[in-house]
């Protein structure tokens, strides 16, 4: 290590980018958003087939009741805990994309078509373990299960449709033309 004339070392501090900031800025903004949109289209598909509005909160809730129990942890289960759980997930999701988009210049410099396409198979992946546990620790019948990971991709798919908009919008380095 190099000393100064005053003794002390040379050492670098390395602080966040403001562009990496701004990704996870970016990116919980499209997390939030993407999350309330899905969940507002999900609501209104529940309701049109006459089913609670709520349904799938309280999916979500008792997957994670179960899950925290099994861990020792009793929680209680229900909308207000499946609630709590989406708009977590979402954002997060959202803050990890916004963060690689802001750190890997080819997805920066991509329209946003292909980092949308990109936010659609981020999430897809992402959440599929976070899926695979509703079946398991609820126990649904396969046909369930079907109806559960079909009505879960065409949600994320329009989660990671606002999500890749916004990110890539927001990311973008030179301003759309006209």
């Amino acid at each position: 290590m190099e000393e100064t004339l005053a003794g002390a070392s040379h050492s670098t501090i390395r602080y966040p980018t403001t562009r990496f900031l701004k990704g996870l800025g970016w990116g919980f903004l499209g997390g939030l958003a993407g999350t309330l949109v899905m969940d507002l289209l999900l609501m209104g598909a529940l309701s049109l087939l006459r089913l609670p509005a709520v349904l799938c909160f309280s999916i979500v809730g008792d997957t994670v009741s179960r899950f925290l129990t099994m861990l020792g942890t009793p929680v209680t289960g229900g909308v207000p805990t499946g609630v709590v759980t989406h708009y977590v997930v979402g954002p997060l999701f959202g803050i990890l994309f916004g963060a690689v988009v802001a750190k890997l210049p080819v997805l920066r410099a991509g329209s946003l078509k292909k980092i949308t396409l990109v936010a659609f198979v981020y999430v897809e992946i992402m959440s599929q373990p976070l899926l695979a546990t509703t079946p398991i620790l609820l126990k649904m019948t396969p046909p369930a299960t079907v109806q559960w990971f079909a009505g879960s991709f065409v949600m994320h798919l329009i989660l990671s449709i606002v999500l890749g908009l916004i990110v890539g919008y927001g990311l973008r380095s030179a301003p759309l033309s006209t």
